[in-house]
């Protein structure tokens, strides 16, 4: 525990920031239990939001269609570094600036400031680890984001990520042609990496394109799994079937 705190403090520089809400209201509650968490733990564990959204003008107008949280709702999670347990904060995912927000209580007032982007620092909401980490989309582009392991296996790890964007809104031309209002679209993603290899590639929702991230020895046996059980890997229930038939 000593060690961990340790690199902990040698890794993270905090930031004092006011209460944030990147245009949509936060949602509170009445607990202010902290689980533990150090004020020394948390301003290691924090730094200062982003401002690639900022803009009030834009974000503040309640015209906008969505939102860019997974949900407005601050929500309990542990707090890891590495595999090492180091107390409890709440937590709201912004998935368009794929950043995750944290509080160390959950009150009116309390300020609002984004995890540190390292990759040993993880959270778990529903025991699901999420954390910081470098991937290889579909296009070939290396991108850095948060992701959530859904399967942890044996030879394989499956992984979800959801993002947001956001798309300005058109004014009426005429009175025959309505406005399109300014809106955030959520996507959904998922990504897959085989133990002992320092890559995690983009599983895009096609047979085919499944097949070609795996092995030669396993191609055909999971082409017959899917056919056999009709599985959609369009799915994320069937796609988790799947990754778990592969960790057998």
């Amino acid at each position: 525990m000593k060690k961990s705190l340790f690199l902990l403090f040698t890794f993270f520089a905090a930031y004092t920031m006011s209460a944030q809400t990147t245009g949509q209201l936060a949602t509170y509650t009445s607990s202010r239990g902290d689980g533990g968490v150090t004020d020394a733990l948390y301003n290691y564990s924090a730094g200062s939001l982003s401002e690639k959204y900022s803009e009030k003008s834009v974000l503040e107008d309640e015209n906008i269609q969505g939102s860019p949280y997974t949900s407005n709702v601050f929500s309990p999670t542990p707090l890891y570094y590495k595999d090492e347990k180091v107390g409890n904060i709440f937590f709201r995912y912004n998935a368009l600036n794929e950043e995750v927000e944290i509080m160390k209580a959950n009150v009116e007032g309390e300020a609002i400031r984004s995890l540190a982007r390292d990759k040993e620092l993880n959270i778990r909401p529903n025991g699901k680890k999420m954390s910081f980490k470098t991937f290889v989309t579909s296009k070939k582009r290396t991108t850095n984001g948060y992701l959530t392991e859904i399967v942890n296996g044996e030879e394989y790890d499956l992984f979800k990520r959801i993002h947001v964007k956001f798309t300005e809104g058109t004014a009426a031309q005429n009175s025959f042609v309505a406005a399109i209002p300014a809106r955030f679209t959520k996507f959904t993603e998922y990504y897959m990496q085989k133990k002992g290899v320092n890559r995690i590639d983009e599983v895009l929702p096609k047979k085919g394109k499944l097949l070609k991230l795996l092995g030669d020895s396993q191609k055909e046996s999971v082409k017959n799994y899917l056919k056999e059980n009709d599985l959609n890997i369009k799915n994320e229930s069937d796609l988790i079937k799947v990754f778990e038939f592969l960790n057998q």
